[in-house]
C-alpha cells in the first residue's frame, strides 16, 4: 500500500490560485451587488457599479409612498396647528397692543397683555376688572379699534364723579389700584343701563372712557386682561 503524499492536491479540488490564502472561504465584494458579464473569478474585489434604483422605487430618498405619506402627515400636522391657533385666538385668548397712556401706571405704552374670553362666558364683569372692548363710534380713531379700560360701574349702578373721587349709589368707593394722589374727574351722575358698564382709565386727567362715550355694552367686551407677557421684566398676572 502506498502513503499519499500530503502535499499532494486532493482529487477533484481546484488548485490554488496565486496570489491568494487556500485557507479562504469567500470572496469579498467592495461594490456589492451583480456584476455584468461573466462571474469575476474567486480572490478577485467586483468593481462593478451598483445598479440605479429606478423612478418610483420605494427606498430612502426616492419618490415612492413613503416620501408622499411623509409629505401628507408634515401637512397634516402644519393645517391642524393653524386650525387650532384660529380656534384659540377666536374663542380663547388673543394678544393685545396697548398703544397709549390711558392706563398708566397699570399699563404702560408698548405692553403686550393676554385677553380671556372666556371668562365672562362663565360669570358677569366685576368691579375693578380690566377689560378690552370694541371701541363706541364716538371713541374710535384711525386703526384703533379696540380699547382697555377698567369696570368701575356695574348694571343699575349710580356713579358720579365727585371731589376727585368715585361714588357709586352715593358711597364713596376705594381704588387699591390707583397711584397715591390720583383724582378722578367730576362727572355725573349716571345711571348704567342694565347691560351696561362704566369703564374709567386709570389715568383718570387723561383718559377718554365713559366719562366721554358713556357705558358700554356688555356685547361689546372682548373680554378680561389678565397677563401682562411683555416685557418680561413686568410680567404680571391681573
Amino acid at each position: 500500500m502506498s502513503i499519499p503524499d500530503p502535499d499532494a492536491p486532493m482529487q477533484g479540488a481546484s488548485p490554488p490560485v496565486a496570489g491568494t490564502d487556500p485557507g479562504a472561504t469567500g470572496a469579498v465584494e467592495a461594490s456589492g451587488g451583480p456584476a455584468t458579464g461573466s462571474a469575476p473569478a474567486a480572490g478577485t474585489l467586483r468593481t462593478a457599479p451598483l445598479p440605479t434604483p429606478a423612478a418610483g422605487d420605494d427606498t430612502p430618498g426616492g419618490t415612492g409612498p413613503d416620501v408622499r405619506r411623509s409629505a401628507l402627515e408634515w401637512f397634516l400636522l402644519v393645517a391642524a396647528a393653524v386650525l387650532i391657533a384660529i380656534v384659540v385666538r377666536a374663542f380663547v385668548f388673543q394678544a393685545f397692543y396697548i398703544p397709549s397712556e390711558s392706563m398708566v401706571p397699570t399699563l404702560q405704552v408698548g405692553d403686550r397683555v393676554l385677553v380671556n374670553k372666556l371668562s365672562y362666558r362663565l360669570h358677569d364683569p366685576r368691579r375693578g376688572d380690566v377689560v378690552v372692548f370694541r371701541a363706541p363710534p364716538a371713541a374710535a380713531a384711525g386703526d384703533v379699534k379696540d380699547l382697555v379700560k377698567r369696570v368701575v360701574g356695574l348694571p343699575g349702578d349710580r356713579i358720579e364723579g365727585r371731589d376727585g373721587h368715585v361714588f357709586v349709589n352715593g358711597r364713596r368707593i376705594r381704588e387699591p389700584y390707583l397711584p397715591e394722589g390720583v383724582r378722578s374727574r367730576d362727572f355725573g351722575p349716571v345711571d348704567v343701563p342694565r347691560d351696561g358698564y362704566f369703564v374709567l382709565g386709570d389715568n383718570r386727567p387723561f383718559s377718554k372712557d365713559s366719562t366721554y362715550f358713556g357705558p358700554i355694552t356688555r356685547s361689546a367686551i372682548v373680554g378680561r386682561v389678565f397677563i401682562r407677557i411683555w416685557p418680561l421684566g413686568r410680567f404680571r398676572v391681573f
